[in-house]
């Protein structure tokens, strides 16, 4: 499998580093990273001060040269009635997207002594590989070490571990 890493805005290479690393050693998959690309035409919801996750899974879809595509933005996102969203994915589809924003919270609830830099590329390596899973077809897994569990907070991202559970691990072959 083949993953394109499409930027979105200003990526700053760290991010872009993290993110390949963290596809390459979860799924075992070639990684490209392509050009830098404008904010999607009619993302931005100037009622929310958000942008619309879906306009970026467009992009990466229509720009990315992958089986599989993944837009990474330091935009802030948000999908539907959610107040906003680190990252989405359709299941089994060939885009999706991560934002940065969010993860840039400085508060880990005290679970390292890493500094805020490492924090937040740790996080974004488990959003990465969480997203990819849903391109494969996994969805939201119970076990809260699993990289698939469902975490609507920085915390609950810090929790979890960048792998698969075993179950996981085993549905996508």
């Amino acid at each position: 499998m083949h993953v394109d890493i499409v930027p979105v805005g200003n990526v700053p290479a760290t991010v872009k580093r993290a993110a390949s690393s963290a596809l390459r050693s979860v799924y075992d998959c070639e990684v490209t990273i392509g050009d830098s690309q404008s904010v999607p035409e009619g993302a931005y919801d100037s009622g929310r001060n958000q942008y619309s996750a879906e306009n970026f899974i467009q992009l990466a879809e229509r720009v990315g040269r992958g089986g599989k595509n993944i837009a990474i933005t330091p935009l802030d996102l948000f999908y539907r009635r959610r107040n906003y969203v680190f990252g989405l994915a359709y299941l089994d589809g060939s885009g999706s997207v991560v934002s940065t924003y969010r993860l840039q919270t400085t508060s880990d609830g005290g679970f390292s002594n890493k500094s805020a830099s490492e924090i937040v590329e740790d996080r974004v390596r488990k959003e990465i590989v969480h997203e990819i899973g849903h391109t494969y077809g996994l969805e939201h897994c119970d076990n809260n070490r699993c990289v698939m569990n469902f975490s609507p907070t920085v915390r609950e991202v810090d929790i979890k571990e960048e792998n698969l559970c075993g179950s996981c691990q085993r549905l996508i072959g």
